[in-house]
């Protein structure tokens, strides 16, 4: 008796694979700012002078264990601007030249236009709604029902919910109709949305985190005005579901990786 063909559902139902190991290191981070959100919070509720480190002025005075925090993020940030391969996901470096394998074929332009001006266009709909959401928490600011310690505390909710983002589930995906993390037109935007509560606060802690956050999403953006083959998988062979070596999402279809 002959075998009846594989169907195409079937064909594209989620395989075992091997957790890689960037996943575990997302995995283990993830569970690491989970551990931080939760003592920042208790800090917050039990000790709240202990994070008037956010305010104008506190940051020269002494140190602070928001300090070693502080630093974190920035090296965070400092890793999407600087080329590396350890640790580092594609999605966040696909904008630089190392992780750029170009197709064989002739790149079709007017396809590469379209599919940046369409990812651009989803992009700039994430970036109207995040702007509304802040616009919320600035009225809430000046009508004192926020104060700075709570504009720090989302920030920090925000550190938690961008790894949940990527090893979870992203709502973002509803609106930029991307694949993965790879292929995301906004990956380090991370940074910028995690700081950006924090810009009614006038310290140097907040301004410093949200300066640097601004030059990472600039030279994101100019990089996919100035190479935008870098950003599309039908011109970078590196964004290919066949190339992943990643493995940040959680669905593996043989159909696509195919």
């Amino acid at each position: 008796m002959t075998k009846s063909p594989e169907s195409a559902e079937n064909r594209c139902q989620p395989e075992k694979q091997p957790v890689s190991r960037l996943r575990r290191a997302y995995i283990a981070r993830l569970v690491g700012r989970c551990l931080i959100l939760a003592l920042l919070t208790l800090v917050w509720l039990l000790r709240p002078e202990e994070l008037d480190l956010i305010y104008p002025g506190a940051f020269f005075r002494g140190f602070s264990p928001l300090h070693l925090l502080w630093l974190v993020w920035m090296i965070d940030m400092l890793f999407q601007l600087i080329p590396a391969k350890e640790h580092i996901p594609l999605g966040s470096q696909k904008h630089l030249l190392h992780r750029f394998r170009p197709i064989r074929e002739k790149i079709n332009t007017q396809a590469l236009r379209d599919y940046v001006i369409s990812t651009t266009k989803a992009a700039y709909k994430v970036l109207l709604l995040w702007a509304a959401l802040l616009a919320v928490l600035g009225l809430l600011y000046n009508r004192q029902i926020l104060d700075e310690r709570a504009l720090f505390m989302i920030s920090a909710l925000f550190y938690v919910c961008d790894l949940i983002c990527v090893l979870i589930w992203c709502p973002f995906r509803l609106i930029l109709k991307n694949r993965c993390c790879t292929t995301c037109r906004i990956f380090n935007w991370d940074h910028l949305m995690m700081f950006t509560p924090m810009m009614f606060i006038d310290s140097f802690f907040a301004r410093s985190l949200l300066l640097m956050a601004i030059v990472v999403w600039l030279v994101w953006e100019l990089c996919v005005m100035m190479y935008p083959e870098r950003f599309w998988e039908q011109s970078n062979e590196a964004l290919k579901c066949s190339s992943c070596t990643d493995k940040l999402c959680t669905q593996y279809c043989r159909k696509l990786r195919g």
